[in-house]
């Protein structure tokens, strides 16, 4: 249905309160349950799934090596609110109110990590065959960075996050304070995603494919699914009135399958000063910014010579020619508030040091197959390596190695692969022949190794491994041995079946071994 943009003003999300906090320790309690929530000023309410009821969930907000624990709650009614494809999974033998919390980006323990089977139901009553802690344990013993955290149980992830279970994890450090960016109420974290709504509210989400498949079972899991109104803190387009000065916003890509290029109109440049992995070499001044699912984006606004004026932040990606199609804009900024005092923020050029991994000893290199098939339905199965969630573990890197992982992407689509616990840097992409690929298997370049972005040579943990193309990452395996995932984070192919598990192990004694 058709909204009117730009009438609610943007919700500042809140800030996480700790429920204990010692010199030694920040705990918290949070608690999954459903609430009510108008995303739109015409619009009734919406039954939304949300941690502490919010949507998004409050930011958690910590410091560098700050010991955390959180205990994450279920307190969510027994059934979904959102259609469950119960063949996949053996989800017919399973609770449907599951959850297990990932915070996305953490350097955490396997028990911590919100390993997908994991899982637990209200009050604990049920658990997951990994389940093994009620209170997870962060150390924060990395960078400054925009982290989130959101749901992660099996087979229902794209349920669960769709329904609101986000939120935003932020770490800082000393480091960044030094450079005097933005900060207080002109630093304002954004997170975007999509969600078709119905005319009386509430959520609407596919039972299946448009065109029913014969034979397959009602709901039937789709492979992808992209909303037709833009959410920002929870509400369909809206804006917010700013100051004439510089701002910094942490963008979040929520949303479970779209992919957005941004851009802002008045032909305002954006600076780019971080992304997943925390703060960027220096910062880069552009024009547009690609966002795909589960990807952060650290910018800087300055709006000091656009006073009384208004401007958008638009997409141009996935945006259908029927004039019904709304997502070709994301939030509006009125330069409207006067100015409280001088802007004494900066917009530094260099920003951070980050040492290349390619000095390391390489002790494997991987090649990883992105493919395409089918379900014995006909449905489409997208699969890492042509591999199964269930099938034996087959990434097993060794406490402190260093290893390249080449992303072969024989599919016709882009993947966002995401590697749970390390951030990795990105060597380069290189293009091939997929048309000879799909006639006898091999892969014949067509062109030279192409470098990463500007915006890409930092720290990531999730990037856009593109059709027809080798993405080759490198990455140091530490500081935990144990079972962690990768995956894409395309929501419903993590969930069907584009997710596989990879386990660090102790370093072999060369002697033993």
């Amino acid at each position: 249905m058709k909204l009117t943009k730009f009438v609610d003003k943007l919700p500042i999300i809140s800030t996480l309160e700790p429920t204990k906090k010692s010199n030694h320790l920040t705990y918290y309690e949070v608690v999954m349950k459903e609430s009510w929530h108008k995303l739109h000023r015409d619009l009734p309410p919406t039954r939304l799934w949300g941690y502490n009821g919010q949507f998004p969930g409050p930011t958690i907000d910590v410091s560098e090596g700050e010991l955390t624990h959180v205990k994450w709650l279920n307190e969510l009614p027994p059934k979904l609110i959102l259609p469950l494809d119960t063949s996949i999974h053996h989800l017919d033998q399973m609770p449907q109110t599951r959850t297990v919390t990932h915070v996305h980006g953490s350097v955490t323990k396997p028990d911590s990590d919100g390993y997908p089977e994991a899982w637990f139901t209200r009050g604990f009553q049920e658990t997951g065959p990994d389940f093994s802690r009620e209170v997870y344990e962060y150390p924060n013993n990395q960078r400054a960075a925009t982290l989130w955290y959101h749901d992660h149980a099996m087979g229902i992830t794209r349920l669960n996050v769709y329904a609101g279970l986000v939120g935003m994890y932020i770490i800082r450090g000393e480091e960044e304070k030094a450079l005097q960016l933005p900060s207080g109420e002109y630093e304002i974290p954004l997170v975007i995603c999509d969600r078709t709504l119905n005319p009386d509210g509430s959520l609407y989400y596919p039972s299946g494919p448009d065109e029913p498949i014969p034979g397959a079972p009602t709901p039937s899991i789709v492979p992808a699914y992209l909303g037709e109104a833009i959410l920002v803190n929870g509400k369909a387009w809206p804006y917010i009135d700013v100051e004439p000065r510089k701002y910094r916003f942490r963008l979040l890509n929520a949303s479970n399958t779209r992919t957005y290029r941004l851009s802002v109109n008045e032909d305002v440049p954006l600076y780019q000063i971080g992304s997943d992995g925390g703060l960027l070499r220096k910062s880069i001044p552009t024009r547009q910014i690609v966002m795909e699912p589960a990807e952060r984006i650290d910018i800087v606004i300055d709006f000091s010579e656009f006073e009384g004026k208004s401007m958008i932040i638009n997409n141009d990606l996935g945006v259908d020619a029927d004039p019904e199609d709304q997502t070709n804009n994301i939030m509006q900024f009125k330069v409207t508030k006067p100015l409280k005092k001088k802007d004494t923020s900066r917009i530094p050029k260099h920003l951070t040091h980050i040492p290349s991994l390619k000095q390391n000893s390489i002790k494997t290199i991987r090649n990883l197959k992105l493919v395409g098939s089918e379900d014995a339905f006909g449905r489409p199965l997208l699969l890492l390596n042509n591999q199964l969630w269930h099938d034996p573990i087959t990434e097993k890197p060794q406490l402190g190695d260093t290893e390249i992982w080449s992303l072969i992407n024989v599919t016709n689509f882009t993947h966002p692969i995401h590697l749970h616990l390390v951030q990795f840097q990105v060597l380069d992409r290189q293009p091939f022949d997929l048309e000879k690929y799909n006639e006898d298997g091999s892969i014949i370049y067509t062109d030279a190794p192409i470098s990463p972005a500007e915006n890409e040579k930092s720290w990531k943990d999730t990037l856009a491994a593109p059709s027809a193309q080798v993405t080759r990452v490198i990455a140091k395996f530490e500081p935990f041995t144990g079972d962690y995932v990768w995956h894409c984070h395309i929501l419903e192919h993590e969930d069907y079946d584009m997710m596989r598990p990879f386990t660090i192990v102790e370093k072999e004694d060369p002697e033993t071994s």
